[in-house]
């Protein structure tokens, strides 16, 4: 009899979870709390307590073939940079494939996920679900992936900003923000300068009268493309810059970061120049021309507030402020779990690999996508649930309980969510049996290992070998490109002729020859 796996969420990472759990002999009982999958990406015009929210107008920041799953590209039409509709017919595409959708309760609720009397020996958990109709009702299983995702609970830290309460107009969360109708000629402060805020803040630089970006730390800001117009995450992202990189030293390759990222719009000059080098990096294109124009303007932190004024940092006063967005991120616990759970003396989860609790007796429960990261989340979440769902089957093992403390010690000391894309791919790909041999590749097939070596880190890698192979990944990394190309070439524009080509190469020299020998001669 098949094990019974309860996956909480039927966002990105709950519809690869329900995948994975088939893949491996294993029953998905998926439980939504709302009447639809996508999680994070699904728009509403009204936030829903506990639940994702964005605004309209979001775009991912990575680029289609970076952030697919690794078994199913996206549509060869569809953009590089995918709107939020986009990805949920991308979504929707995927659950049709591979039928999920009839694994997946919708409207209901997890409200307690407990380990059995007897967990030491079953591995099992009750959990706890309320319907639409607010029946109650307890299940059994023999593992939980924990798919709810890290953006559902706003932190507005009011208590950090003085007088904030004498504050006349409207003060919320991005969490709540959907559109900037509602602060059309106003003056607005935008706290905070991660992806969201500032998204939001150019936004609003259309709409208000004045827009100001406070940051306490700045931040490193890069469009999503880069030389030739191509996506900066397929340019940036591979095994030969991260081999590259690892062998500099970090103080150098801050450096040489800074360096770079000044050859574009000097930071320090639009006040964006971080207080250290390795500061987070923002993606947005259309930041430092907001600046460059006046309808945004950068400013440290808020000192305090005094009614509709507000003083910074530096002393500066701007009034007459109609609103306040704060960007301050999110809190990543989760009230259904066992409060064991959270071993940290700060009550956060402490995790292995970012997955597994190491107090557990019996590894049976995996939290997914709680990750930060400077590439897509997407594949790094399908790679979390393809090893999650073999320990729960069995077919793979958890190292001792010292062993994984020692590595979530060394994990914490790092970033508390942060990872580094490439090199924890690779570790979990590892733990699956996936990662690609490059050496191999490059003897035996040398057209994919040149391509996976030298070009863009794409999840179709993860699935050359092993366990999960699927047959169409090395197709899918040779026209990768051509699937970039795909919805840019809508007008045609013919070739120039070979003969023409080569007509003006050879005529170039001598016409350059006449005319310097014109101007020497009109000189003299």
């Amino acid at each position: 009899m098949a094990k019974r796996v309860a996956v909480i969420g039927a966002g990105s990472s709950g519809l690869t979870s329900i995948k994975c759990c088939l893949d491996e002999g294993l029953e998905p009982v998926c439980f939504e709390s709302s009447d639809d999958i996508g999680g994070l990406w699904k728009f509403k015009e009204q936030p829903e307590a506990d639940r994702c929210s964005i605004y309209r107008s979001v775009i991912v920041n990575t680029s289609k073939e970076m952030m697919c799953y690794s078994d199913f590209p996206m549509p060869d039409h569809f953009p590089n940079f995918v709107n939020n509709s986009t990805i949920m017919q991308y979504f929707r595409l995927y659950a049709e494939h591979f039928s999920l959708l009839k694994h997946i309760h919708f409207q209901t609720t997890v409200r307690s996920v407990r380990q059995r009397p007897d967990f030491s020996n079953s591995g099992q958990w009750e959990v706890v679900t309320v319907d639409r109709d607010g029946r109650e009702e307890t299940h059994v299983f023999d593992g939980v992936l924990v798919c709810a995702g890290h953006f559902t609970q706003p932190i507005k830290p009011l208590s950090d900003f003085p007088g904030i309460d004498t504050l006349p107009g409207t003060i919320i969360h991005s969490w709540e923000y959907k559109n900037p109708d509602p602060y059309l000629g106003k003056r607005v402060v935008v706290v905070g300068i991660g992806n969201s805020g500032g998204d939001i803040a150019v936004e609003l630089s259309r709409a208000c009268e004045k827009t100001f970006l406070s940051t306490r730390k700045g931040a490193w800001v890069i469009g999503r493309v880069v030389d030739r117009g191509l996506p900066l995450d397929m340019i940036m992202m591979t095994r030969a810059r991260d081999l590259f990189y690892w062998l500099l030293p970090r103080a150098l390759l801050n450096l040489i970061w800074e360096r770079s990222l000044n050859q574009r719009h000097d930071h320090k000059l639009y006040g964006l120049q971080p207080v250290i080098l390795d500061q987070r990096v923002v993606i947005n294109d259309d930041l430092p021309g907001r600046i460059l124009l006046g309808e945004l303007v950068m400013k440290p932190n808020v000192q305090r507030f005094q009614g509709s004024t507000v003083v910074f940092d530096d002393g500066t006063v701007e009034e007459k402020i109609d609103a306040v967005i704060l960007c301050t991120g999110y809190d990543y616990r989760f009230p259904f779990l066992p409060t064991s759970l959270s071993s940290g003396s700060d009550g956060d989860l402490k995790l292995y690999r970012r997955i597994f609790p190491p107090s557990l007796e019996r590894p049976t429960l995996a939290i997914l996508g709680l990750i930060q990261t400077k590439g897509p989340i997407m594949p790094a979440a399908e790679l979390q649930a393809r090893w999650a769902t073999r320990v729960i089957a069995g077919l793979n093992h958890l190292p001792p309980t010292e062993n994984m403390d020692k590595t979530i010690e060394k994990d914490v000391r790092l970033a508390a969510l942060q990872v580094d894309h490439i090199p924890y791919l690779d570790a979990i790909a590892k733990e699956v049996g996936v990662c690609p041999n490059i050496a191999w590749l490059l003897l035996r097939d040398p057209a994919v290992g040149f391509r996976v070596f030298f070009g863009p880190c794409s999840p179709y890698q993860f699935r050359l070998n092993g366990p999960g192979h699927w047959s169409g990944a090395r197709q899918a990394i040779l026209t990768q490109w051509d699937r970039v190309a795909k919805p840019m070439k809508t007008r045609p524009i013919p070739e120039p002729s070979s003969f023409s080509l080569f007509f003006w190469l050879g005529l170039y020299p001598i016409l350059s020859f006449w005319i310097a020998l014109f101007c020497v001669c009109t000189l003299t």
